[in-house]
């Protein structure tokens, strides 16, 4: 290994950072609004979002990952091994982003074909650029520490793309297309797609790869793939990335369903009325109460994922990533089951409840790509070789998939309740008792089932504080 400083200047945690903003601006939509979209804007029925989602998902997740993470490892240019990829995918990731929400006028078949095809593209370019991205993380420093603040660095930037997504882009969706919920969307996603490249390029132009494989370190795939198959830590952090994304795809994109159809919109405004200057100063005025409670609602848990944020890295520094995480999951996982006995009436229970979920939650969020991290560097410390890209590419499987069963739950969930489509309909639609029951179970009981399922796996990840230090106190001492 090459012996070069591993401290790392603000400057380059906040490159490094915009490119998961960047990614982010893609991710959230597709977690929040792609059902919504597939159901609501362009037409599809429930039962064929869910498949679109599922199919396609599970195909990129299973199949794109792993290639690229195979191809990433074995890119070598002047640039490094990462960083070319998010140069060469920055123009044609935005472009997909833009296809995959846009409404060509087809027939009904022709749009199943067409979201299937712009969906698989959008997965394919997704981890050509994200993947390599989130492997850069752990060449561009070898030290813990400075990994644990460029992860802080990074969930503040992903928490920023995040606030826009959930807080303002359902009210922008319906001012820029005048009411035109189509129009809008694609409207929005240009002008996302342009900051998205341009983000990129600031990554790629910012950041420098520091921890590189000497020749003799250099390995097959078939070394790399029985590392893994003896590696525990990154098994159970592949199914521990899955079950969480399956919880965020979950609740994420059923909480536009919650507000249009189960709370209360009356004891919205009342709760709300308190806040009427500064909601029309963020252009989140009283004409729309769904949309202005949904942002608000999406702000409060998000400004406290952002404190939680703040403390994680001082707590893993303390008590090592793996209690952490394992406590603070359990503990946001309690204010997600609570959604489950709010009535349509109880607004301050339900913004509070999301306000305590957030904090909590907000402390796992660097942990979970920087425990990934530590699992590549346990990895070549049992081993002796280094595959970052295909341990984190077993990563992006978890989140793929997680995201594709998560997002096809939402649809699927919702037509087994019989929820009725809302699609070019003018006059408001009244769904059903069993479609609304539907909506509630899915930001509670649902979700909860995968998170404590997650963080009962933390049992058996053996990576704790002092393994922690000695992983990293013998790999500096071997690239020395």
């Amino acid at each position: 290994m090459s012996t070069v400083s591993h401290k790392l200047s603000v400057g380059e945690k906040i490159g490094y950072s915009l490119g998961d903003l960047a990614a982010n601006l893609v991710f959230q939509t597709l977690m929040t609004y792609l059902a919504y979209f597939y159901t609501d804007i362009y037409g599809l029925s429930p039962e064929d979002s869910s498949y679109i989602m599922l199919v396609v998902g599970l195909v990129a997740a299973f199949g794109f990952n792993p290639i690229i993470g195979v191809l990433a490892d074995r890119t070598n240019t002047r640039w490094g091994k990462f960083r070319p990829w998010i140069l060469w995918t920055a123009i044609p990731l935005g472009l997909a982003a833009l296809f995959a929400f846009s409404t060509p006028d087809f027939s009904y078949k022709g749009k199943v074909i067409y979201s299937i095809v712009t969906y698989a593209l959008l997965l394919l370019l997704y981890a050509a650029n994200n993947l390599p991205y989130s492997a850069l993380s752990g060449v561009i420093t070898g030290s813990m520490s400075e990994r644990n603040s460029m992860s802080a660095y990074r969930f503040v930037a992903v928490m920023a793309a995040q606030f826009f997504v959930q807080v303002f882009m359902y009210d922008l969706i319906l001012k820029v297309g005048d009411g035109d919920k189509a129009a809008g969307i694609e409207k929005l996603m240009t002008i996302l797609a342009i900051i998205g490249i341009v983000m990129l390029l600031i990554t790629f132009f910012t950041t420098k790869e520091r921890v590189i494989p000497t020749p003799e370190q250099n390995s097959t795939l078939k070394q790399d793939i029985a590392d893994l198959k003896k590696n525990r830590p990154w098994i159970i952090m592949l199914v521990l990335t899955t079950l969480v994304f399956i919880t965020l795809a979950l609740k994420g994109g059923s909480y536009v369903y919650y507000f249009e159809n189960y709370v209360s919109k009356d004891s919205l405004l009342v709760f709300l009325k308190p806040l009427e200057g500064v909601l029309n100063v963020l252009g989140l005025g009283f004409e729309n109460a769904t949309s202005m409670g949904l942002g608000v609602f999406n702000a409060g848990g998000i400004i406290f994922m952002i404190v939680g944020i703040g403390l994680s890295k001082r707590l893993a520094d303390k008590y090592g990533k793996r209690d952490v995480f394992g406590v603070a999951l359990v503990i946001s996982t309690l204010f997600i089951l609570a959604f489950y006995f709010f009535p349509p009436e109880s607004v301050g229970l339900m913004f509070g409840s999301q306000i305590l979920h957030g904090f909590f939650y907000g402390i796992t969020i660097p942990l979970l790509w920087a425990m990934i991290a530590d699992v590549a560097d346990y990895s070549e410390w049992k081993n002796n070789r280094r595959a970052t890209a295909i341990i984190f590419s077993a990563m992006m499987v978890g989140l793929k998939a997680g995201l594709s069963i998560g997002g096809a739950l939402v649809a699927w969930i919702l037509g087994a309740y019989n929820y009725i489509s809302t699609s070019g309909v003018a006059e408001a639609v009244v769904q059903p008792v069993s479609a609304i029951e539907g909506t509630r179970l899915l930001v509670s009981i649902y979700p909860s089932v995968f998170f404590i399922i997650g963080a009962s796996l933390l049992f058996f990840y053996k990576i704790n504080k002092s393994m922690e230090v000695q992983i990293e106190q013998d790999l500096l001492s071997r690239r020395g």
